[in-house]
């Protein structure tokens, strides 16, 4: 580049130095590639709006009033040339945006495997990909490394040119998990789970947070993304493992009550099964999980006696717990769900899927005694003759 050009270039290099441009400049292969989508994208769009904003002060210069040079025609009214630009370039333009959107759309697709590292690299099939189960809460971030047993709040690490597997859920209302130098944003909501598979390709640490409003505490819902090279990511995992605590049910609920600008916390070790239990809504001990649910009424339901099971799955905004508004937390008690034996951990007892089959042989459907909504509290449980 000559010399004139990097003068030339100066301003636009200071003006930029203060800014955070980390969508243009990002450290992951997925987010690199939507850099492209949107440059190209533009560009197209500039091909059209540039020309029209350069003609309109052409236009509005050079048929001025007091120029008396410029041709005068007040009968034209058509000019099939004229026509054939105007209409074919713009409709050149949206075939290739509308091309270009398709092919985003589906390789670009968060639920799609990964098939590359960068564009110079594929996946090594052999080399198995990091799992990061997602959970948003109020206001922080939960994230459970079940493939190594350790948990962290507000932390999350990966190391560089390994393929990642998010699978993310909420607590009680819709954020959005999203990590600007890795992948595009994905929803996190109550008794949903959204996927998002993405790589790192360079080391550094990079910032996530919450794209979606969510209440109070939403402007502290942030964490820290550390992509490190694999030697520095075992020691980060020994790190967690060495802090001691443990992260089960009765941890989480307290976890989970709504706190704002929570600092790093990492967990030891976790409930194998906690991350199953949040995503269907039942991580206190006997409630029925949304998998149960469905699966009783893909049956038919409980006839009259199940009424009761509308009850909401999803947590009441009014009476979140750890408030002091609203009524008593209550919810639907699980029919098939027994409870851990003394000394035993609750991730060796797991729900059927299907309860459907007990109550076929020949074990009798739940008969509840029919109560008002209200009268499900926290940790009871309906008589039934089963």
């Amino acid at each position: 580049m000559s010399r004139l050009k990097i003068l030339a270039l100066l301003p636009l290099a200071v003006a930029l130095s203060g800014c955070n441009y980390v969508v243009l400049a990002p450290a992951g292969d997925i987010a690199a590639q939507q850099r492209d989508l949107v440059i190209i994208s533009t560009v197209l769009m500039l091909l059209i709006v540039v020309p029209v904003m350069a003609l309109t002060v052409l236009f509005a210069w050079r048929y001025r009033q007091s120029n008396t040079s410029a041709r005068y025609e007040p009968d034209w009214d058509h000019s099939t040339s004229l026509e054939l630009v105007i209409w074919s370039a713009p409709l050149l333009i949206i075939v290739c945006l509308g091309a270009l959107t398709w092919m985003g759309t589906h390789l670009l697709d968060p639920y799609r495997t990964l098939g590359r590292i960068n564009a110079e690299r594929a996946v090594d099939q052999a080399k198995a990909p990091l799992e990061v189960d997602v959970v948003a809460l109020d206001w922080k971030w939960l994230f459970i490394y079940p493939d190594y047993g350790v948990a962290t709040v507000n932390e999350l690490a990966a190391p560089v040119d390994r393929p990642i597997n998010f699978r993310i859920t909420a607590s009680s209302v819709m954020n959005s998990f999203y990590i600007p130098a890795l992948a595009g944003q994905i929803y996190a909501m109550p008794g949903m789970e959204t996927k998002l598979h993405a790589v790192v390709n360079r080391s550094g640490t990079y910032k996530g947070f919450s794209a979606n409003y969510s209440g109070a505490g939403f402007s502290g819902m942030h964490f820290a993304f550390h992509a490190l090279d694999d030697k520095g990511f075992d020691g980060w995992i020994a790190s967690a493992k060495s802090a001691g605590g443990a992260l089960g049910r009765g941890e989480y609920l307290k976890l989970e009550k709504p706190s704002q600008n929570e600092p790093v916390r990492r967990y030891g070790s976790v409930d194998s099964d906690l991350y199953r239990l949040i995503l269907n809504m039942c991580v206190e001990t006997g409630k029925m999980c949304q998998s149960e649910m469905m699966a009783i009424d893909a049956k038919g339901g409980l006839g009259h006696e199940g009424l009761n099971n509308t009850l909401p799955l999803a947590y009441d905004k009014y009476a979140r717990r750890g408030t002091a508004f609203g009524p008593e937390p209550a919810f639907v008690a699980g029919t098939c769900t027994p409870d851990a034996p003394q000394g035993q951990t609750t991730a060796a007892i797991k729900a059927p899927s299907d309860p459907a089959p007990l109550l076929g042989a020949g074990l009798k459907r739940p008969s509840f005694t029919p109560l008002k909504s209200s009268s499900f509290f926290l940790g009871q449980r309906p008589k039934s003759d089963s």
